[in-house]
């Protein structure tokens, strides 16, 4: 599913229902499902609103280990895309690249690594937070010049 697709669901699905944004929510926007069989390059590129070279370049930067089928194409099976989505989303996130390379390979690590994850992940989730007050100042901000302009602000 393409990102912005999957804003508009999750929001959509919030406003529609009074069910606020949570945890349970997203997971069941963002989990993929079963894939019958394994999908192809610009399969999961399509699917995931990124490109080809980005899938590449996860792969080379140890991200994601993909199979090849007999002619050495990358076949993406349920386990690639998940990791996928979640590496997406921490991206989308604005998580840094070495970032998610340490946390790949502390999940590569075993469970042993699992408090390292978890700080990892409560120290990214309080820099969305941050950045997501900032935005809303930044908003206010400029709903605060359009009316200075005679402008109507939104909802």
């Amino acid at each position: 599913m393409a990102t912005m697709d999957l804003m508009n669901k999750a929001l959509a699905a919030a406003a529609d229902s009074d069910v606020p944004l949570t945890v349970d929510l997203v997971h069941e926007l963002i989990e993929p499902g079963e894939i019958a069989e394994p999908l192809g390059i610009a399969e999961v590129a399509e699917l995931l609103d990124i490109s080809a070279h980005t899938l590449r370049y996860y792969e080379r930067c140890g991200l994601i280990e993909v199979d090849r089928d007999g002619l050495d194409h990358r076949s993406y099976d349920n386990v690639a895309v998940r990791r996928l989505v979640f590496l997406t989303r921490m991206r989308l996130s604005g998580m840094p690249m070495r970032d998610l390379q340490h946390y790949v390979e502390l999940v590569d690590g075993g469970e042993h690594t699992v408090p390292e994850r978890l700080d990892m992940l409560v120290e990214h989730r309080d820099t969305v937070r941050r950045r997501i007050r900032e935005l809303q100042l930044s908003l206010v901000a400029t709903e605060y010049k359009i009316a200075t302009y005679g402008g109507t602000t939104g909802p």
